[in-house]
């Protein structure tokens, strides 16, 4: 007894029945109704959305006898033949996968040459996967693309259309182009229900969300599982036949898995894996879906009315409640471990993919143990750094000696002006533009916070840029590393080969002038008294990604007294 396909059997026969493919079916059936059709189509999409149907459904129209409203009758004999795609002296279907060279192409211009078999008719070749053709080819097919004869129609179907435009980027500007979207779950799972109505086969609707998930927007690919799945359930389908046929894995699964993660239970992923193998699941289909899941967690958890036509009713409530249980910080880093060991190829390489998925199933199980450095920074808020020799807990930093609390933050050193000062302080003295220098420290007093003279530097740089008083001297100065400002001296280290210029520039009064008032304005010095000590790192040496990373984080410390006590305090390393 012959049998035909699903795939095949229920292929659409007009332009309405395309799924999900509204835009496409409406241009083209309102071209045919307007007897405007353009001499060249270019359908891209991915596989299995209806490139080729739609291809074949033009050629129906444009032949149809019977033709209504731009839809053809799909039931006369012309369109039977051509839906069939069987022999037919006006619609000819080439597979440019093996008729890819010049020889091909120019013995199909030969044969576009030849009138319709009838002056009503139209020639259409439908060409797939066009981006097989070789670009000798291509060359050979521009001239009758361009300037075709009457009643002529090529329709160039392909899943790549990038190579066409590397390869032959004038036939672009020859075609028109449609971009074939994929289908929709809620639609492919409304196009399996019609299927399954005209079969007479009665199924479950929470059997029939796994195969359009699992098709990727593919209405070929979701009507070949449907078939596969009749073959072994017969007139009813359920969802452990669908489960069992695809070797799918249940929600249930991946739930266990994310209260495993939000206990913290590392020694409970062996077991669930071992029960995945004892019940036959495949762990590669596993890690698949679970990167699908982990999405789905995070999107409840980020709008719970977020709309999840995917999951039925009952397993959008459990994945709400076990999303409860993580923060979005959590669920992202695991998503963003998952997708990391996805890409990384490792598992379908390894030999071992049982260890490989455990090791990920850890990770998302110590999710709680990874602290992010926002975090990190929050714990050390308002925490000053901490002696040498004193405990890294924010509840073991000694009191401040003056009030016996903590230590409050921080806040740069600026020049006093008469607007703080308020209108009852009189007149700033007009013999000092600058308040006067502070006194000289002992030698034991700690140099200035160097955070506070990083800002009044760069706040300096770019006020002295802004009034015309730097040019290229800018760069030197920013690579500056301040080490500390001892009275009217400030110590610095300079990038390798820079401290001879550096030097010279600041020691001309006259060329550092602008940047010496503004700088000294923020610091409390007069510009005639301010001294500079440069040290010279040495001569310039080739520079290695860990001393680019030292240097980084150095820069980054200057800026943030945060991350200065916490790189200190735990001893951090820049990792990118």
């Amino acid at each position: 007894m012959h049998r035909t396909a699903l795939a095949r059997s229920h292929r659409p026969r007009r332009f309405s029945e395309l799924v999900g493919q509204d835009h496409v079916a409406s241009t083209l059936r309102a071209a045919v109704e307007q007897g405007r059709p353009a001499h060249a189509y270019l359908f891209c999409g991915p596989r299995g959305i209806g490139k080729t149907t739609a291809a074949r459904v033009l050629a129906m129209a444009l032949n149809c006898p019977e033709l209504e409203g731009g839809e053809p009758c799909g039931v006369c004999e012309s369109c039977e033949s051509i839906w069939s795609g069987r022999t037919s002296l006006d619609v000819v279907e080439i597979d440019a996968a093996s008729n890819r060279g010049v020889d091909d192409a120019r013995e199909l211009r030969e044969r576009a040459m030849y009138a319709p078999s009838d002056e009503k008719r139209h020639k259409v070749y439908i060409v797939d996967e066009a981006h097989m053709l070789t670009r000798d080819a291509w060359n050979a097919l521009l001239k009758i693309l361009e300037e075709p004869p009457p009643r002529v129609i090529f329709v160039f179907a392909t899943t790549e259309p990038h190579k066409i435009r590397q390869s032959a980027s004038p036939v672009l500007s020859r075609v028109q182009r449609f971009d074939f979207r994929r289908v929709t779950v809620p639609d492919l799972v409304e196009r399996l229900r019609q299927v399954l109505a005209r079969e007479g086969v009665e199924a479950e609707d929470a059997a029939l969300l796994p195969i359009a998930r699992r098709a990727d927007g593919g209405v070929r690919d979701a009507l070949s599982m449907l078939d596969q799945v009749l073959s072994f359930s017969g007139d009813r389908v359920g969802l452990e036949d669908v489960q069992r046929m695809l070797g799918l894995v249940e929600e249930e699964k991946y739930l266990d898995l994310f209260r495993i993660a939000a206990d913290g239970d590392r020694a409970a992923v062996f077991p669930l894996v071992q029960d995945l193998l004892d019940e036959g699941y495949d762990l590669a289909e596993f890690a698949r879906g679970l990167g699908d899941a982990l999405r789905l967690l995070l999107a409840l958890r980020l709008d719970p009315d977020a709309p999840t036509p995917e999951l039925p009713p009952e397993s959008r409530r459990a994945f709400a409640e076990a999303g409860e249980r993580f923060t979005v910080e959590q669920l992202l880093r695991m998503l963003a471990a998952t997708a990391e060991f996805e890409a990384s190829g490792r598992f379908r390489r390894s030999a071992q993919p049982r260890i490989q998925l455990e090791v990920l199933l850890l990770r998302l199980a110590s999710v709680d143990a990874a602290a992010g450095m926002d975090e990190l920074l929050s714990l050390l808020e308002g925490v000053g750094p901490l002696p040498a020799g004193a405990s890294s807990r924010p509840d073991s930093v000694p009191p401040d000696s003056a009030g016996g609390g903590q230590a409050g933050p921080r806040t740069p050193r600026k020049a006093q002006t008469s607007r703080d000062r308020g209108p009852e302080a009189g007149p700033p003295d007009a013999s000092h533009e600058f308040p006067p220098a502070p006194a000289r420290p002992e030698p034991d007093s700690p140099p200035a916070d160097p955070t506070d003279l990083r800002s009044a530097w760069m706040d300096a740089i770019e006020a002295a840029k802004g009034g015309g008083g730097l040019r290229g001297e800018a760069i030197g100065l920013r690579g500056a590393t301040l080490r500390g400002l001892e009275g009217n001296e400030l110590r610095m280290q300079v990038p390798p080969g820079l401290a001879e210029d550096l030097r010279a520039f600041l020691e001309d009064e006259a060329r550092s002038a602008a940047f010496r008032r503004a700088l000294g304005r923020r610091i409390g010095v007069k510009p005639a008294e301010l001294a500079f000590r440069l040290d010279d790192t040495g001569p310039p040496r080739r520079l290695t990604a860990e001393a680019a990373r030292d240097q980084k984080l150095e820069q980054l410390m200057e800026t943030d007294p945060g991350l200065r006590d916490a790189v200190q305090t735990l001893d951090l390393k820049l990792k990118e």
